[in-house]
């Protein structure tokens, strides 16, 4: 079972366990973003910024940004590491 802190979970009546995700213990940026494309890039960096105007810390604005990128797209769309070959 994963150890979460008691201070972000919680019994509700959403369940017998739910977890509040606004306050993460830590929040940053992780990875190579060399896998992602240019496209990938800009998007990132314009949702940091629009993130950034509603007042979101730096750090949490590149995290949700990055995140939101993932969602969208499943990673990195460059081939290589992960034992992908490219399409020809």
């Amino acid at each position: 079972m994963l150890a979460v802190s008691r201070k972000y979970r919680s019994e509700s009546a959403s369940g017998p366990l739910s977890f509040h995700l606004s306050s993460p213990p830590s929040i940053m940026s992780q990875g190579d973003k060399s896998k992602y494309t240019d496209k990938q890039k800009r998007q990132a960096e314009h949702i940091e910024e629009s993130y950034e105007k509603k007042g979101v810390s730096k750090d949490e604005a590149e995290a949700r940004a990055w995140a939101t990128v993932n969602k969208n797209d499943g990673g990195g769309k460059l081939p290589g590491g992960s034992g992908r070959k490219p399409n020809h």
